[in-house]
């Protein structure tokens, strides 16, 4: 059975309590976040477990590495506390149940990922993926299983993930290019925290269009516009590599604006957090998120993951703000869109 790799020194020991400390939703002073989550670590019962929201920003806000909401979702689904209804855990657990309809292309040791989002594969097109397009794997047996952190679900996980990864490197895949943010996340964090070996190398989409650009630089027309990035909740698993949006639009000559909610500070969709039954609380972030898109004169919104430009993009537009996918973006740099 797999276990969190879980260090109780490094909490009791830290200065900060920064996994809680910077939590947006809830606000607690260093003396109330380190007792609290003391209790979490001992088994007892928190606050914390019921308020969460599962925006997995402290798992970025640690430090030390010490995987806070991993532990906060274990012990979640430990005491049966629930964070949606039944029927919708249970719905997001049947949809993407492996059933041998999955779809793999070309597959050569370096391939892409397109995890079981249709959305994904459309998007792979162009310039941009000559050479790679037809290497891919995409189905429920490829998912990320990332998801069930929302649920509290960390036994779906334990009892799925070790089969992706198994399944992956049955075809012979060295490098993954992951064009999810999710399968980033599971192959480099959630994995290697609950002690499962990943025997080829993850690849972050964002690294590999900016290699891209690089490449194709002589063909980019700078495009000479303001834009606000919305940063998925699944970022969180995956600072390192936060950095890449900023190379890229700076490369492709688009403005990130300065605003309140980026970065660190970013506010997610909102709409995982909806779903897990906090509807004033979702409603209240994406007014502040896009009050703060326009306040600071963006013209496009930008996306890194399909799920979230889902649930803004209408939003967005209603405000006189272009909803657009960071790969989209990259198209019309070199005259694709």
């Amino acid at each position: 059975m797999y276990t969190l790799k879980f260090d109780e020194k490094l909490c009791a020991t830290c200065p900060t309590s920064d996994c809680l400390v910077k939590c947006q939703y809830i606000d607690v002073d260093r003396d109330t976040a380190h007792n609290e989550m003391m209790k979490i670590i001992k088994g007892e019962d928190s606050f914390v477990l019921h308020d969460c929201v599962t925006c997995y920003a402290c798992e970025e806000y640690c430090k030390r590495g010490n995987h806070p909401f991993y532990l906060i979702t274990e012990r979640r689904e430990e005491k049966g506390i629930l964070t949606a209804s039944r029927a919708i855990t249970n719905q997001w657990i049947n949809m993407v149940e492996p059933q041998g309809k999955y779809r793999v292309g070309e597959v050569k040791e370096k391939a892409l990922s397109f995890c079981f989002i249709g959305e994904l594969r459309h998007a792979a097109r162009g310039k941009l993926f000559e050479g790679i397009r037809s290497s891919y794997i995409f189905g429920a047996e490829f998912f990320a299983q990332v998801v069930y952190l929302h649920f509290a679900k960390a036994s779906i996980i334990k009892e799925r993930l070790p089969k992706v990864i198994e399944n992956i490197s049955q075809l012979g895949i060295e490098q993954l290019i992951c064009m999810h943010d999710e399968c980033y996340g599971s192959f480099t964090s959630l994995a290697p925290a609950f002690g499962m070996e990943v025997p080829f190398k993850p690849i972050h989409y964002l690294e590999y269009l900016y290699d891209r650009l690089q490449e194709l630089k002589s063909e980019i027309k700078p495009l000479n516009i303001k834009v606000a990035y919305q940063r998925p909740c699944s970022s969180r698993l995956s600072p390192d590599k936060y950095h890449f949006v900023g190379d890229i639009l700076a490369l492709i000559g688009a403005e990130l604006v300065e605003r309140e909610y980026q970065g660190e500070n970013a506010l997610c969709c909102g709409e995982m957090i909806r779903i897990t039954d906090h509807f004033e609380v979702a409603n209240d972030i994406q007014k502040r998120n896009i009050d703060d898109m326009v306040d600071n004169h963006a013209e496009y919104c930008v996306f890194n993951c399909p799920y979230c430009q889902m649930a803004l993009s209408e939003k967005v537009s209603k405000r006189g703000i272009k909803p657009i996918h960071i790969i989209d973006l990259c198209r019309m740099a070199i005259g694709e869109k």
